[in-house]
């Protein structure tokens, strides 16, 4: 039931009409103009922030890549001097031997240093070299490059230390430091980056490499150095180095200038922070290290820790990804959770990138300053327009008052006349008004009263018409009332019956009614009370006072009224004891015409067989009288009485084939046959019939790998029909042909001969029983059932049979089968298996004496049908016992499913509840109780296998 409409006086109406029509549109523009206003500038502001967003990118990245550009020019310095240190140690390794300008002391431990600082470099001969295998000459040449080395340490602020370090782990390093103090005494130089990022594997073209951040060994804390090879022709003598420490970068990079208050990163090949400002240590939550974080003696090579390098952390791995994949780009970022752009560009050929970060909130601060100013002013716009809209409220609301008080008066009048109406008086006195469209009204109001009046007139007329269609003795209607149980009737059929007019309950209704025809109504007058059923349609067979049935049609629907608050139905009842008895009398002629073909069918069999036992001695002592007798003419009537013989025995033998298919549908095996290979048979079969009829048989050529599906000997019987036919109706020299073509989806195998044709309008009867077109008083011998013989034999074999005949030209005569030629025959097809997956003996047993021969049936655990499945296909018919592990069998099957050839697999479940079976939630085409019964289980099987069923006693 809808929802009542809520109630309002005309007053109320016409506010709200005021409201809808007017104020409301008015408000709705006005919203949507300053909707407009804050969107447009919402806008404004997006397209000013999107601006200034693609502006500071632009921006960084051109900071980011002039500031690389000064940093690589100042690496590039420093990398030059390095060659040239280099060059010049070269020269000084390959001068001549000077005197010893320098006294090293040695150490406990077997390692030379200089013990004193003389203004020059500090030597360190490791203990890894023997005292008595160390290079003295090559310390004392390599004192002559102190000089240079002070000078260079003199004019570049940024260099901590020079060094020179050899293969044999030998370090001169400036300025002097106790190296014996801060070297591990057996210190294997190669072993550090700053060794063999130079040698002949790192560094094949011999050119300046950059290390990455490491800890000094001598004590300078975190540093890089540019590295260079020393040669003596193709063997690495050692490698020069400038080192510059951490500490002498940052303020380099702290005076480079980036926009917004930004900042420069110096960031490794491997995505390692080499040095960062103040400013970018709150932002990555790192602090930059400066120092040595101990006072041992290294031993060994010791990098930044893993969380400066930007590839380990979850915040910046993306960034890191971007720059192993670029030179130079940006990107926006969230550190700390705040929104920063970064741009960044590469350095020469260091590996190294410089990165300029700046806080987005610095960039975007103006402009939204300015798009919140704005939007004030929008705010104080709707203000203005609310203090606006009361006043109009005010105004409409007196307007409203008079307007609705001068239509009060009006429309009560025209409620007096409807009241009026309503009551039967038909033609109130009108009411008047001023208002056009009121004063139509009530005209209208008049027109409707005089309306009423006829259709009430016509009401009554056609209810008196339904009371005389219900007083037809030979219908009625009825009516059931689903919360009172009671069935209410009416009609002449009704008191024909003597039914009560009143309602009466159901049971004694029921009574009224056979056993059958009560527990039918029954069960449809539940299904009404429980809803599962709305219409009602069933014959029932009535008691009749005297004794008599009669039969009636009960029809009828549930009555779908919601004015009402009870629940019926209703319909019609009908007398058809008439049409029973005529459909009664109409089944037993049908009967009476099947038993007369059954009767005629048996006949024909008994007569065949009766006849096949005398032909086949007729047949036989003509053959013996035909060798015995010698002379010529008794030879000939022998001849006649074999002929004669051999027809008869033919005609029986057709007789009997056409009367098994129609007494009965034979099923045959159908498998796929090779064109050729029957058509070649076929033919040498009856070649020597047609060289006597003086014909040459002629076999078209067929595709050696043609096929069909058919039975075969059944298709070489058809065939052996055709061509037989084909010479006993051919002329002598004239054409006989027999092949196979090949057509969408079918093969059709024809026989075609050049004799007298068929006319069209005899064509359509060819194929009926004992029907030879007019051929039965010629000499040519037949029964007329032959090629009906083959048109059934074609239709059990999925086929059709056909024709193309032209009068005096001959005939051509086919059948289309089903072609199979490009289908792979499965093991599935060929070889059909059940597999039971259980431990029942009783099923193991009884299973195979269900199968026919070529069933294959197994049986074992789900594992081993798994495993069948995969190394050949699934089987045809899979029975599963659920009584075990429920979980881990639908686990298995599903991977059976997935096995090749499951799609076609048919699914049996065996248990011991069978009706919990259907709770498993799986697709399967049969349940089984245990034990199980041998007869279900056989007429299951048969079906899914579509065999036939076995003979289970």
């Amino acid at each position: 039931m809808s929802k009542a409409l809520g109630r309002a006086t005309l007053r109320q109406w016409m506010w709200r009409a005021f409201m809808r029509s007017a104020l409301i549109p008015l408000i709705l523009v006005e919203t949507v103009l300053v909707g407009a206003y804050l969107v447009s500038n919402q806008a404004i502001r997006d397209a000013q922030l999107g601006y200034l967003d693609n502006n500071a990118i632009e921006s960084l990245a051109a900071s980011a890549d002039q500031n690389a550009r000064i940093i690589e020019n100042q690496l590039a310095h420093i990398g030059n001097t390095t060659t040239l240190l280099a060059r010049l140690t070269e020269h000084a390794l390959q001068g001549p031997p000077v005197l010893a300008t320098e006294t090293l002391a040695v150490s406990a431990q077997g390692a030379r240093f200089s013990p004193v600082d003389r203004g020059g470099a500090a030597s360190f001969y490791s203990a890894a070299t023997p005292l008595d295998r160390q290079d003295l000459a090559k310390v004392s040449r390599l004192a002559s490059l102190d000089p240079l080395l002070r000078e260079i340490k003199y004019h570049n602020a940024t260099i901590s230390s020079l060094y020179f370090n050899s293969w044999d782990s030998y370090n001169r390093i400036y300025p002097w430091f106790h190296t014996d103090e801060q070297y591990p005494s057996d210190m294997h130089i190669p072993d550090f980056n700053f060794y063999y990022l130079a040698d002949s594997i790192h560094n094949p073209e011999r050119g300046t490499r950059w290390t990455d951040v490491y800890l000094d060994p001598a004590g300078h804390g975190w540093m890089m150095s540019a590295v260079s090879p020393v040669y003596s022709g193709d063997f690495l003598e050692g490698v020069v180095g400038i080192d510059v420490t951490i500490g002498a970068i940052l303020p380099q990079l702290e005076k480079l200038k980036v926009p917004w208050d930004g900042y420069l990163l110096l960031v490794g090949r491997d995505g390692t922070i080499m040095a960062m400002p103040e400013k970018a240590e709150h932002d990555f939550d790192l602090r930059e290290l400066l120092q040595n974080p101990s006072q041992n003696k290294l031993s060994s090579e010791r990098f930044k820790p893993q969380n400066f390098n930007m590839g380990e952390r979850n915040d910046t791995r993306q960034l890191a990804n971007q720059l192993s994949k670029s030179d130079s780009g940006n990107m926006q970022l969230v550190l700390k959770g705040r929104d920063h752009l970064i741009a960044w560009s590469s350095i020469g050929n260091t590996g190294w990138h410089l990165l300029a970060v700046v806080d987005k909130e610095m960039v975007m601060s103006a402009t939204k300053a300015l798009a919140a100013h704005y939007r004030n002013v929008g705010y104080l716009m709707i203000v203005g327009l609310v203090l606006f809209y009361l006043a109009y409220f005010s105004v409409l609301w007196v307007r409203s008052q008079k307007l609705s008080e001068r239509l009060r008066t009006t429309i009560a009048d025209i409620n007096g006349m409807l009241s009026q109406i309503g009551r039967g008086h038909w033609q109130p006195q009108r009411a008047e008004s001023e208002i056009q469209e009121l004063d139509e009204m009530a005209g209208d109001v008049l027109t409707m009263g005089q309306q009423l009046a006829t259709s009430d007139l016509h009401r009554r007329m056609a209810q008196r018409r339904l009371m005389l269609i219900m007083d037809n003795p030979t219908s009625g209607m009825w009516e059931y009332h689903l919360d009172d149980d009671c069935l209410g009737l009416h009609g002449g059929l009704c008191k024909r019956l003597g039914w009560p007019s009143n309602l009466i309950a159901r049971e004694a209704f029921l009574e009224r009614l056979d056993a059958q025809s009560a527990r039918q109504f029954q069960g449809v007058l539940d299904s009404l009370r429980s809803g599962n059923t709305q219409r009602i349609e069933l014959e029932l067979m009535v008691c009749q006072p005297d004794g008599t049935s009669l039969w009636l049609l009960f029809q009828g629907r549930m009555w779908d009224d919601s004015v009402e608050t009870t629940r019926a139905a209703l319909g019609t009842l009908v007398d058809i004891d008439m049409l029973k008895m005529t459909e009664a009398d109409l089944k037993e002629r049908t009967h009476q015409a099947q038993a007369a073909n059954q009767a005629k069918s048996r006949f024909i069999s008994s007569i065949s067989h009766e006849l096949r036992t005398p032909l086949n001695a007729i047949h036989g002592f003509g053959q013996l009288l035909q060798m015995q007798v010698q002379d010529a003419v008794a030879r000939d009537q022998a001849q006649e009485i074999l002929a004669a013989s051999s027809h008869l025995k033919n005609l029986v033998d057709d007789l009997l084939e056409w009367s098994s298919l129609q007494a009965e549908t034979q099923r045959l095996n159908l498998v796929p046959v090779e064109v050729a290979n029957l058509l070649q048979d076929c033919s040498e079969m009856m070649a020597a019939q047609a060289q006597g009829a003086g014909l040459h048989l002629h076999l078209c050529p067929v595709p050696e790998d043609l096929r069909v599906r058919s039975e075969p000997r059944r298709l070489r019987q058809v065939i052996l029909n055709l061509l037989s036919n084909a010479i006993k109706y051919n002329r002598p020299g004239g054409k006989l042909l027999v092949g196979a073509v090949q057509l969408t989806g079918v093969v059709r195998l024809y026989v075609e001969d050049g004799g007298m044709g068929i006319e069209p309008k005899l064509q359509a009867e060819l194929f009926e029983p004992f029907q030879r077109l007019g051929k039965e008083n010629t000499s040519i011998q037949g029964t007329g059932i032959g090629l009906a013989l083959c048109r059934d034999l074609a239709g059990l074999m999925g086929g059709s049979m056909g024709l193309r005949s032209t009068p005096g030209e001959g005939s051509c005569f086919w059948i289309e089968l089903l072609d199979v030629t490009h289908l792979e025959i499965t093991d599935n097809e060929a070889d059909p298996s059940v597999f039971y997956a259980g431990s029942d003996v009783d099923i193991c047993t009884q299973v195979p004496l269900l199968l026919n021969s070529l069933t294959r049936f197994e049986y074992g655990t789900l594992e081993a049908c798994l495993a069948l499945a995969r190394e050949h296909a699934a089987p045809n018919v899979l029975l599963l016992d659920c009584d075990g592990d429920k979980a881990q069998s639908l686990e298995l099957l599903g991977r059976i499913r997935r096995a090749a050839g499951a799609e076609h697999m048919s699914l049996v479940l065996i248990g011991s509840e069978p009706r919990k079976l259907a709770l498993l939630g799986i697709e399967f085409q049969g349940v089984l109780a245990k034990p199980v019964n041998r007869h279900e289980l056989a007429e299951l099987l048969s079906a899914l296998l579509e065999q036939e069923p076995s003979n289970v006693h």
